[in-house]
């Protein structure tokens, strides 16, 4: 077995092959054995207020009360959340679940266009949005199926006098909330108090019941709904709190959640793999604001923080970061793009914490792959699969191709692999072939020691002269030049080599010339590599976590809003 798997022989100390996908049913019973084990511990934390695991209990009972006795929601009913990270989230996610709906998470970035796509295709009965988009919703409500409309402000729940002042300041001084006007819509709280007059009754939650619709391909298509069901979440939820169980301590964790909890990535890896830790979850509401997420990150001592290489980045530009306390911080992870070596090791020298590299996707629940968490240096790589998970790499026939640094469609089969795209078979088919391989789309490489490489997504790849040049490289070679703050690279079509390759650069030194660049790139990189064309920008364009979208470099066109 362990011939076909040579990843095994690297797994972390005491880390098991597989896992046990019966120790929980549900979504819900990891919850209420972590409400057990850790009663009156701090579950999380949002502008100075902290609520427990008691509390949150509490209050999603509550919410899961109202939506089924007052609005009469049926199990399988979908809800969905627009929101920030804030203490309405978990209590929101976890009152829909305990109540057996499904959770549809909705980018509060969308334009009314994409609003309203995600609530039409979802099917969804109910909304909670915060006041600062409730004008998009106003839009789009009367073209959807939503029954109800629930509206919070960002400090409803953070106690007065702070919440009120919180709220002012949003609507008033900051000018974040536009009005709006939505008939029959509930405040949040008011949802709260009319669920108390309400029995939870028992709900029989299934594993194959499915637990959220994550959206996801909107910046390739029209957005699907990945159908994540307990058993997937759960099962991801098992496979990396093994991997870190090593060195985190129940009870004693506090860990950093500035990636938004819509996005799979903070959904799992902090919400639920450190809610069976008992952990704090310490919620940034904007970390765009990098002065006032660092100025958060020196309040807390904090023991794990997840995120991209742009916020990572971000934050190791921000004045104040590097005098940050960072004495009780003991795992860093990256996902959700590939992080730089530049940024990997700047991270390591100014906080002596190696950024550990994860990948996966929303297919996947995300986990996919994890480097060991005692990793001593960042090595380039995407990690080993994690238990229970089988990779594999395919040509463009279907068939497996074996054989060290050959490169490969990288395809997954887990537990954690998605049910299917919602109400898309023939998407799902595309995605997920007959013998159970979910595709990725991301071109691949594996060493000797069974650790994945990614060379680059299977439609960036750029092709100069019939040599495949793979953007991440180029862009790591770049980002490591002094006075280079980000880099983006693509195809562009050249009549001479069919394509040539094309770099975007945000500046750090306001002096940094193209011929620097090109000069810099001619030592590092063999020739066809080599950019063409060098264009500076004040700023790329990214997905609301960070990922930078290349799409918007090749196709520049503006979408209609």
């Amino acid at each position: 077995m362990s011939q076909d798997r040579p990843w095994f022989k690297n797994y972390p100390q005491g880390v098991p092959h597989e896992i046990d996908l019966d120790e929980y049913r549900s979504i819900v019973s990891v919850f209420e054995t972590a409400v057990k084990n850790f009663n009156g511990r701090p579950a999380f934390s949002n502008f100075g207020k902290t609520l427990t695991y008691n509390e949150i209990e509490v209050l999603s009972r509550h919410f899961a009360a109202y939506l089924l006795g007052e609005l009469k929601l049926k199990k399988g009913d979908r809800v969905a959340i627009m929101a920030p990270n804030c203490l309405q989230y978990p209590i929101a996610i976890f009152g829909i679940l305990r109540a057996g709906l499904t959770v549809v998470n909705v980018n509060p970035m969308y334009t009314a266009r994409e609003l309203k796509h995600q609530l039409i295709d979802s099917g969804a009965s109910a909304l909670v949005v915060v006041d600062n988009f409730g004008h998009t919703v106003q839009e789009v409500v009367a073209d959807t199926p939503l029954k109800q409309v629930i509206t919070t402000g960002l400090g409803d729940l953070v106690g007065f006098p702070k919440g009120t002042i919180v709220n002012f300041v949003l609507k008033y001084v900051k000018k974040m909330i536009p009005d709006y006007d939505i008939a029959g819509a509930v405040r949040f709280k008011d949802a709260l108090t009319l669920g108390r007059m309400h029995q939870l009754p028992e709900i029989d939650i299934d594993g194959e019941d499915i637990a959220f619709l994550q959206y996801t391909g909107g910046t390739t298509g029209v957005a699907k709904g990945a159908m994540l069901t307990h058993r997937n979440l759960v099962a991801n939820m098992q496979q990396a709190s093994v991997w870190i169980g090593g060195s985190a301590v129940a009870g004693q964790e506090v860990i950093v959640t500035a990636l938004p909890l819509y996005h799979i990535f903070a959904l799992t890896a902090n919400c639920l793999v450190f809610m069976k830790f008992g952990a704090e979850n310490y919620l940034i509401t904007n970390p765009r604001d990098m002065p006032g997420f660092v100025k958060e990150l020196s309040k807390t001592p904090f023991t794990a923080i997840t995120g991209v290489n742009t916020l990572f980045n971000g934050l190791l530009n921000t004045p104040g970061f590097d005098q940050v306390d960072f004495s009780k911080l003991k795992m860093t992870l990256g996902g959700g793009m590939a992080v730089q070596r530049a940024v990997a090791e700047k991270w390591k020298k100014v906080t002596g914490v190696t950024l550990v590299e994860a990948y996966g996707l929303t297919e996947t629940s995300p986990a996919a792959c994890i480097n060991p968490p005692d990793l001593k240096d960042y090595n380039g790589a995407i990690g080993l699969p994690i238990p229970s998970t089988d990779v594999c790499l395919k040509d463009d026939d279907g068939n497996i191709v074996s054989g060290l640094e050959v490169v490969g469609e990288l395809c997954v089969k887990g537990p954690q692999v998605m049910k299917g795209y919602w109400q898309r078979p023939e998407e799902t088919a595309n995605s997920i072939d007959s013998d159970g391989w979910l595709h990725t789309g991301d071109m691949a490489k594996m060493d000797a020691e069974g650790f994945f490489y990614i060379v680059d997504r299977k439609k960036d790849m750029i092709l100069v002269s019939g040599f495949n040049v793979y953007p991440n490289e180029v862009e790591d070679v770049i980002a490591g030049m002094e006075g280079v703050l980000e880099v983006a690279a693509i195809g562009v079509p050249d009549e001479k080599s069919g394509e040539a390759v094309k770099v975007f650069i945000v500046k750090k030194d306001p002096s940094l010339t193209a011929e620097q660049v090109k000069a810099y790139c001619r030592e590092n990189m063999t020739g066809y590599k080599q950019p063409r064309t060098v264009e500076f920008r004040t700023e790329l364009p990214k997905t609301n976590v960070g990922k930078i979208l290349r799409k918007e470099l090749r196709d520049p066109v503006p979408r209609p809003s």
